[in-house]
């Protein structure tokens, strides 16, 4: 994972580690004594020392003995009262970039239904106008959805953006895209498949 300090790409900062964090849907950033926390619903899954030197992330408990291991100038395990929890802890000047966004992002995923884990995978700016459909703030949504949008939803086939934000209103919040097109940094094409019929064959 890590490299020594003089090999990292970027050391990563608070303010990367917030960009990342909040571009993910559900996550909402909290201050709790004083401590920076990123949490889905009421479940933590990282969380900034007061300091904001150290960050705590969600990671299953069966590997984090490696991890600390393997680089124990990277990561450490946490304090006693929170072993019992998947999480673990690394100095954030040890992270670049990526590293972190790979951490962060894992640990996002152990807190969210499987139907999300693939929204980070897609273009900017899927993920953030999939958790504004969620949170049903249109007034968010609306920037991000280019003018000309191909909307296709299974079997729900929408032009426009205004069109599919009326669709949107009425009904529930749809699952996640397989695919999604972007231009000029608006959602062009939103495409989600359709399920195979029982009994049929993909050619």
């Amino acid at each position: 994972m890590s490299a020594p300090c003089g090999w990292l790409n970027h050391v990563t900062t608070v303010e990367v580690v917030r960009a990342v964090g909040l571009g993910l849907p559900r996550t909402r950033e909290v201050f709790v004594r004083d401590r920076r926390k990123f949490r889905v619903g009421q479940i933590v899954y990282a969380a900034f020392a007061a300091d904001e030197r150290t960050l705590g992330f969600a990671f299953p408990k069966d590997e984090r003995d490696w991890l600390v291991a393997s680089e124990p100038e990277t990561y450490f395990l946490p304090g006693r009262s929170d072993l019992r929890f998947h999480w673990v802890c690394a100095h954030l000047d040890r992270l670049d970039d990526e590293m972190m966004r790979e951490l962060l992002v894992d640990g996002w995923r152990m807190v969210v239904p499987r139907m999300l884990h693939g929204m980070p995978d897609l273009p900017a700016p899927a993920a953030q106008a999939w958790d504004a459909i969620d949170r049903r703030d249109w007034a968010d949504l609306r920037p991000l959805l280019h003018p000309y949008l191909h909307w296709h939803d299974r079997d729900v086939a929408l032009r426009g953006r205004s069109h599919v934000m009326a669709h949107l209103a009425d009904h529930p919040t749809p699952r996640p895209p397989d695919e999604v097109e972007v231009r000029d940094g608006q959602v062009y094409r939103w495409v989600r498949r359709l399920l195979p019929r029982p009994g049929v064959r993909n050619r």
